[in-house]
C-alpha cells in the first residue's frame, strides 16, 4: 500500500499523540498539537498509509533562515522502511520553499546513522543547556 506524504496536512490531535507515545515510549498526552504547530512552526509533515497516521515531523523556525527539525515520529510497523527519511526529505523541501537556509536537527546518539547516513544531515558542533 502507498504511502503518502503532505506538508502541513490536516491531522488529528489524538493521532499525533498516539504516535508520539510510541515513538518515545511513553503514555499518551493530551497535547493539543493542532494549535502548538500552528501557533509555532513553519510547517509540519504527515505521512499516511491507507488513512492513518504513520509519521509525523515537526518543523520549527527562527522566522527567517533557520528550521529545526522536531518530533520525527514514525509507527513501529514502518521504521527502517524509508518513511523518516521520506518525512525528513519533505520537511526540508518545505523549508527550502520558505526560503530557509539552514536546517537542523538534534538526535541521541543511536539516531546518528539516521541523520547521517539516511538523510544527509552532517555533524556540527552545538551546545544545550538543560533547563529542567
Amino acid at each position: 500500500m502507498t504511502i503518502t506524504y503532505e506538508w502541513r496536512g490536516d491531522f488529528d490531535n489524538a493521532a499525533v499523540n498516539a504516535l508520539h507515545a510510541e515513538a518515545f515510549g511513553h503514555g499518551q498526552t493530551a497535547t493539543d498539537w493542532h494549535t502548538r504547530v500552528h501557533r509555532h512552526s513553519l510547517g509540519w509533515v504527515c505521512a499516511r498509509k491507507a488513512g492513518r497516521l504513520v509519521g509525523f515531523v515537526n518543523v520549527a523556525w527562527d522566522g527567517g533562515a533557520h528550521a529545526f527539525i522536531l518530533d520525527t515520529m514514525v509507527s513501529q510497523d514502518l521504521r527502517k522502511s524509508g518513511v523518516g527519511t521520506e518525512l525528513v526529505v519533505t520537511a526540508a523541501r518545505g523549508a527550502r520553499s520558505a526560503n530557509c537556509e539552514w536546517l537542523h536537527v538534534d538526535f541521541e546518539e543511536h539516531l546518528r546513522p539516521f541523520y547521517f547516513k539516511a538523510c544527509g544531515f552532517r555533524p556540527t558542533d552545538a551546545g544545550l543547556i538543560a533547563l529542567r
